[in-house]
Parts: structure tokens; C-alpha cells; sequence
């Protein structure tokens, strides 16, 4: 291989190695001056266990460690907790001056979700133990002091976001509970209205009382019996007085009448002196008159004793004792005939109750099954309304799952990004990477005879001498100048077209997230991606 040839054709396109040569340091260069410094601030969170044994008291908040720091994530980065933070904190300056005005709002949520960083780390491993969850927060931003700031608040808004949810979940769940109780309270207070209510109006057919009903019904059906009994033989015994009175009657005699009394006979005998007295005195004498008074007195006497043994007819007449035998034959059937007729209402009653029971028993059955039912859900509900209590104090006192603060952010010595070196070599080695492709591809792509070998190889003749060609010295002043003045332009006109681009059109920064995310190298390209304003 002909190396001095190749060098010297080198040198001949050397103008365009220095070209690209001096582009790709101006853009390379000009980056490592012009691009700020990223100021990364870290924090490390620990989410702690439940501070109280579960099997003493356990809280109602169930989430796992790694989904609830996934939660708390998408709230911090919504929009507007993003632009509150932005505004509030003065992340890109105070409001009307800065950059605020180059950006949208929606470009400032894009690029604050690219500063901020929340890494969760441990937890429950698919093999091995558990690790302990750890939480890595950062931020980016242009002094060290801002990030600082930014992470700090950050983490408390996590921390926030954490009792916060916590908190609520707990709440939310003893309000359940709390409401849950109240109305199975007020189901309660229903059925067993409604069970009071259908007892009161079905007292006297209930199946606690069929048997005593049922022992009532036998005996009443028993004494039933008997009234028939009773009534037949008082029947009979009517009828033959009744047939014994006919014969009387038809032969002329009259039945005694009952024993006669002490003042009956002393009336009797009065009567009987004051008709002889009347046969010898004169009605008007003093021994009449005296006799008439004692006989009035006695006589009220004993009417009013016989109608005090009712031995008095409704004319006033004495009764005679066969009278006074069928008048209590009569009261004593009559009284039988009520209590038979009594004794077949409660039958009756009784029957209807006895069948009324059976359908009431499947009523009574479904209102406290129900009751029974909604007291299990009463009593299970109150069990869980104690827990739900407990899990509320113990998310109060935060003494169940919680997020610590293990390092807070500290404002950082030095910037992270961007390596200016590396930005400034990247540049250097590009141009000149793509100065000798240049050089190579105009070479390759020029098919003219260079050399007396390139005569022989290709017209197969061999030549006696070669002579170059020379150029005036004019001609070369003139072409250097040219490349000179090529190379000047590019060397001044990119530094400072980078630089009016960076402060009155868009930040470069920016101008390279677009790129990169544009093409798909924003992963592969991460300095100049996550280099920041």
C-alpha cells in the first residue's frame, strides 16, 4: 500500500478535513460553553412497617407499598400540582421575566416531568426475601440551591400525599362503617317494629300459645259434653213436671204451695179473729181498727219476705212450690243454654286461631329470620366499626405503614451535567470523523487518473515520463484565502449562531430535547437529553 500517495491525497482534500473538522469543534465547543450546569439534588425516603403488631391492632388502610408510592407519583406529576410547584417555587424565574414567557404551559409540565425523578427500589422480590422499600427522589435545575429547594419539597409532598391517603383511606372506611351501622340500626328498629306489630294484631293465634290454645279447645269441647248432658236431664226433668201438672190440673187439685211461715201463720190467725170481731163489733170500734193496723203491718211483712224467696208472681200472687220448682228448672236451663252458647263462640274463636296459627308461624318465621339476618349484619358491621375506629386512630397517630425521610437533600457542590469535556471532545472527534469520511468519499467517488500506475492499469501503456500540474503562485494565494475564509466563517458564524439561537429563538437545550426525542435517541443520548436550563 502506497502510504506517502494516500497522504498526499490527504493533504490535497485537507481543507475539507478542516472543515468539517472546525465545525464539529465550533458545535462541540460552543455546547460545552453554552449549555448551563445541571444541578441534580437527591433525597432517600423508607417506607417503615406498621409500628403496632398486626395481631394487636391492625389498620384498615390495605395498599401496598409499592402501589401506593406509584399513586402518590401520578398526583405529584399532574398538571396542576406540577405548575403550583413551578409558580410557587420560582423554578424558571419570577413570573414575567426569565424564560418564562418562551414556554407554554404545557412545555413546562413536559420539562418538569423530565427533571423530576422518584425511583422506588426493594420491596417484595419474586425470589429471596423481601427488601426494605426505598424511595430515591432528585431534581434537577440550574443552580444547586434550587434543587436542593425543589427536592426538599418534593419529599414533603410525598410524605403529605402519604398521610393524606392514608389518612382518607382510614376515614373513609369508619364513615362506611358509621353509616353502615346507623342504617341497620334503622332496619333493625323497622323489623322488629314490624314483628311487635304483626304479634299485637295476631296475639291470639301465635304458635308460642297453639298448645295451651289446643288444651283449651279440648277442655272446652269437654265441658260442651257435659252442658249437653246437663241440659238434657234439666229437658226431661221439665218435662215430666210439666206432665205432672197436666194430671193435677185435670183432676181438679191444686199443688201445694210451699211451707208456710211463722208471720204467715200469725196472719192467718189475725184474718180469722178480725172476722169474728167484725161479726160482733162494729167496723168503726177501736178493737177493729186496732186489729185492721196489726194486720196491714204483718201482711207487708210477708209479702215482702215472699218476694224476697221470689214466691210471688208477676200479679203479686203467691206461687205454689211446683211454680217456684219450674221457675228455677227454667233459670238454671237458661243458664246453661248461655254457657253452651258461650262455650261454642270460644270454639269457634279457637278453631279459627288454630287455623290461622300454621300460616302466622311462616310469617312470624320470615320477619325474624330477616331480623335475625340483619342483627348478624348489625353485629358484624359494629365489629367492623371498632376496627374501623382503631385503624383511624392508629393512621392518626401515624403509627401504621409510613414514609421517613433516611437523607435529606443537601444543596450539591458540584453540577452533574453537562461534562463539558466530553461534550467538547464529542465535538472535536466528530469533525473529525466526518472530515476524513469526507475526504474518503470525494476520493472514492473520483474515478481520474492520479498516477502513471493509473495509465498502465488502465490504457496498458507505460509512460516515460509525468509531469504534475503547477499552479501560480496567485492561484494558490487566491484558493488559500478562499478555504481560509471558509473555515473563518464556520468557526465564527456556528458559536455565534448557536449562541442567538440559545438566547433569542430557543434554548438549546430544549432545541436537543426535540431532536433527540424527534429521531429516538432521547435514552441513548442522556447528557444532552436531560441537560437542563
Amino acid at each position: 500500500m502506497d502510504f506517502k500517495f494516500y497522504f498526499s491525497l490527504f493533504l490535497r482534500r485537507i481543507h475539507w478535513f478542516m472543515l468539517f473538522l472546525i465545525i464539529g469543534s465550533a458545535i462541540g465547543l460552543t455546547l460545552a460553553v453554552v449549555l448551563p450546569p445541571v444541578y441534580v439534588a437527591k433525597a432517600r425516603l423508607l417506607v417503615e412497617s406498621e409500628q403496632i403488631p398486626g395481631d394487636l391492632a391492625e389498620s384498615t388502610v390495605r395498599i401496598e407499598a409499592t402501589e401506593q408510592l406509584q399513586i402518590i407519583k401520578q398526583r405529584i406529576l399532574t398538571r396542576e400540582t406540577l405548575v403550583d410547584m413551578a409558580n410557587r417555587l420560582e423554578i424558571y424565574g419570577p413570573r414575567g421575566g426569565g424564560q418564562r414567557p418562551r414556554m407554554t404551559t404545557d412545555e413546562l409540565v413536559a420539562d418538569m416531568r423530565t427533571r423530576v425523578g422518584i425511583i422506588t427500589s426493594g420491596g417484595a422480590q419474586r425470589r429471596g426475601p423481601t427488601l426494605a422499600t426505598l424511595v430515591d427522589v432528585n431534581f434537577e435545575a440550574a443552580t444547586a440551591r434550587m434543587a436542593a429547594t425543589v427536592t426538599n419539597e418534593l419529599v414533603t409532598l410525598i410524605q403529605r400525599q402519604d398521610v393524606e391517603m392514608r389518612t382518607g383511606v382510614a376515614g373513609r372506611t369508619l364513615d362506611f362503617f358509621e353509616q353502615e351501622v346507623d342504617r341497620l340500626d334503622a332496619v333493625l328498629a323497622a323489623e322488629s317494629a314490624a314483628i311487635l306489630a304483626f304479634k299485637e294484631e295476631n296475639q291470639e293465634a301465635l304458635p308460642d300459645s297453639l298448645d295451651f290454645r289446643r288444651s283449651q279447645q279440648a277442655g272446652a269441647q269437654e265441658r260442651q259434653v257435659q252442658l249437653e248432658r246437663e241440659l238434657a236431664g234439666l229437658n226431661d226433668r221439665r218435662s215430666r213436671m210439666e206432665s205432672l201438672r197436666a194430671e193435677f190440673e185435670s183432676s181438679g187439685q191444686t199443688p201445694a204451695g210451699p211451707d208456710r211461715t211463722p208471720e204467715e201463720i200469725q196472719l192467718q190467725a189475725l184474718e180469722e179473729e178480725l172476722a169474728t170481731l167484725l161479726s160482733v163489733l162494729a167496723p168503726a170500734n177501736p178493737k177493729v181498727k186496732l186489729l185492721e193496723a196489726r194486720i196491714a203491718g204483718l201482711r207487708a211483712r210477708v209479702e215482702a219476705q215472699r218476694a224476697a224467696r221470689g214466691e210471688v208472681s208477676d200479679t203479686g200472687t203467691p206461687l205454689t212450690n211446683f211454680d217456684l220448682q219450674m221457675e228455677q228448672l227454667e233459670g238454671q236451663i237458661e243458664y246453661l243454654v248461655s254457657q253452651r252458647d258461650q262455650l261454642d263462640e270460644t270454639l269457634a274463636s279457637l278453631a279459627a286461631s288454630i287455623e290461622a296459627t300454621p300460616g302466622n308461624a311462616i310469617t312470624l318465621e320470615t320477619l325474624e329470620r330477616d331480623y335475625a339476618n340483619s342483627r348478624r349484619e348489625y353485629d358484624l358491621a359494629v365489629a367492623k366499626r371498632a376496627q374501623a375506629q382503631t385503624g383511624d386512630i392508629i393512621e392518626a397517630l401515624r403509627q401504621g405503614q409510613r414514609i421517613s425521610v433516611v437523607e435529606q437533600a443537601v444543596v450539591p457542590s458540584e453540577p452533574e451535567k453537562p461534562n463539558r469535556k466530553v461534550v467538547a471532545a464529542a465535538g472535536v472527534g466528530g469533525g473529525m470523523f466526518l472530515g476524513l469520511a469526507m475526504v474518503a468519499l470525494l476520493e472514492l467517488l473520483n474515478k481520474g487518473i492520479r498516477r502513471p500506475v493509473d495509465l498502465t492499469n488502465r490504457l496498458g501503456i507505460t509512460p516515460f515520463a509525468t509531469l504534475p500540474y503547477y499552479r501560480t503562485r496567485a492561484e494558490l494565494i487566491r484558493r488559500r484565502m478562499i478555504i481560509l475564509c471558509i473555515l473563518g466563517f464556520f468557526l465564527i458564524a456556528i458559536p455565534a449562531g448557536l449562541w442567538a439561537v440559545d438566547t433569542y429563538v430557543i434554548p438549546l437545550q430544549r432545541l436537543l430535547d426535540m431532536i433527540t426525542a424527534r429521531v429516538g435517541l432521547a435514552g441513548v443520548l442522556p447528557d444532552a437529553a436531560t441537560a437542563l436550563v
